[in-house]
């Protein structure tokens, strides 16, 4: 048979671990407190019989047996809790609180005794009580026998041992009760993450554990739940939305691509056209197609890698540089005034190959929605903070601010940008490059609008500091 859910949690299995631990050091500490109280009242007791052994000793020096005698009536008649017996050289009985000696074998030195005395209580019942005493021989031959009662000394003794295994039970008890509440108040908690991640695991990635608001673990292991879910709810929804765009983005090449090839058969069957030209416009639509599930398979890449690959120490300035020596010729043949600010003595880390490729594409899309005569500005610094920038101002019509956040996505495109080539992946790969080197990427305004031109677009790419 199970035992319910609560006795097999770790918070009680952890509960009863400590009572356990507990248990044992309380253990430990009464047999100290029990040996130590115990030993406490034997020696008090063998001291008050040393004591009262040597004060008759010392009468039977200075006046003898008859002395003593005397002593030991008088005593005995009093309310002093000793047992007293006086006996001659054949250890026969003088006199005495007590018939006989309780020391089987005496051999004339101090002998220490423990024994037990029978008296009658209030009520006339018999009772025996412990008691211990020592026996000597005198100087004279007689043997003298002084005991105490230590009944009470065991007693409280006793009961200062009942009043722990007491408390100690209560603390068990306790200790139990708050195992209980402490466990199903966890198993309370973990039981909203549970139907978390069985909702999630059986589709519903909408699903959220609730935070309580107490700042404890639990709160913070729900908010990292919360933050998965979010980040995996958008993954999936990117992933699906990847998929619908891929076949919309690459149904129309594809349609033109088998379009140009049939006329180009058709063309060269019937004895016209151009079927070198043909092949060219359908190698140049291929290249796109392939261009297209490049830039995907390079955000893939990134993504489940969750860092740069092969970071290494760089000069971004250098690598601005020769990236803008292949897109400085470009602008010069489209009219665009292409100028560079690189600061000199920085470093950066992080892969050559990705930041490479995601500032071509920060100027490519620069250089295709500036018109003639507009100008791009590349720059390369060191922010205050310590970031190292990545910038790139143009005077094209930029990007409405309500769309920049919207703009990164993949396979996302402006209507203003639909008759111009692309896929929509060019700053959705700059926002994983960023995200993988623990960068950002920033869209702003450009310098504003001026004449038929403008806003512009300012396009920030942030990298930590080395």
């Amino acid at each position: 048979m199970r035992l319910p859910r609560i006795f097999r949690t770790t918070p009680f299995r952890l509960t009863l671990l400590f009572l356990a631990l507990f248990l044992s050091a309380a253990s430990a500490l009464l047999a100290y407190i029990y040996v130590a109280t115990a030993g406490e009242a034997s020696r008090r007791t063998d001291e008050e019989i040393r004591r009262e052994m040597h004060s008759l000793v010392a009468a039977y020096d200075r006046a003898g047996v008859s002395a003593v005698n005397q002593s030991l009536i008088e005593r005995a008649a009093s309310e002093r809790p000793f047992l007293y017996l006086l006996m001659n050289k054949d250890q026969k009985r003088i006199s005495g609180s007590i018939e006989e000696s309780p020391v089987e074998k005496f051999n004339g030195d101090p002998t220490w005794t423990t024994f037990q005395v029978t008296d009658v209580d209030a009520a006339g019942r018999t009772v025996k009580h412990p008691a211990r005493g020592l026996q000597q021989r005198l100087s004279m031959g007689q043997v003298l026998f002084v005991g105490a009662d230590v009944g009470e000394d065991e007693a409280y003794v006793a009961q200062v041992v009942r009043a722990l295994w007491g408390a100690g039970a209560l603390t068990v008890v306790l200790g139990l009760c708050c195992g209980l509440l402490m466990s199903r108040n966890v198993t309370r908690s973990m039981t909203g993450l549970t139907e978390v991640v069985e909702a999630v695991r059986n589709g519903d990635l909408g699903a959220r554990a609730h935070v309580r608001g107490a700042r404890d673990e639990f709160d913070e292991l729900a908010a990292g739940i919360n933050e998965m879910l979010d980040r995996l709810e958008r993954s999936m929804a990117g992933h699906r939305h990847a998929g619908d765009a891929i076949a919309h983005d690459l149904r129309s090449p594809l349609t033109r691509l088998r379009a140009r090839l049939e006329v180009a058969y058709l063309d060269v069957e019937a004895g016209k056209g151009d079927p070198t030209q043909a092949l060219a416009q359908a190698l140049e639509d291929t290249d796109g197609v392939l261009k297209t599930f490049a830039a995907v398979l390079s955000i893939a890449r990134l993504q489940a890698a969750g860092a740069a690959p092969d970071p290494v120490l760089f000069d971004p300035s250098e690598l601005a540089a020769s990236i803008s020596e292949l897109y400085e010729p470009l602008c010069e043949d489209k009219g665009i005034d292409f100028a560079a600010e690189l600061a000199d003595g920085l470093q950066a880390r992080g892969n050559r190959e990705f930041l490479a490729q995601a500032l071509a594409n920060i100027l490519d899309n620069a250089v295709k929605y500036t018109p003639a005569g507009g100008a791009i500005m590349l720059r390369v610094r060191r922010r205050s903070s310590g970031e190292i920038e990545f910038s790139v101002t143009d005077t094209g019509p930029g990007v409405p601010d309500g769309d920049r956040e919207r703009v990164v996505e993949r396979f996302v495109r402006l209507e203003n940008s639909r008759n111009q080539p692309g896929a929509g992946l060019g700053l959705s790969l700059v926002a994983a490059v960023a995200e993988a080197h623990g960068g950002r990427l920033e869209l702003a305004e450009g310098p504003g609008k001026v004449g038929e031109m403008g806003p512009g677009l300012r396009v920030a790419l942030m990298l930590p500091r080395a």
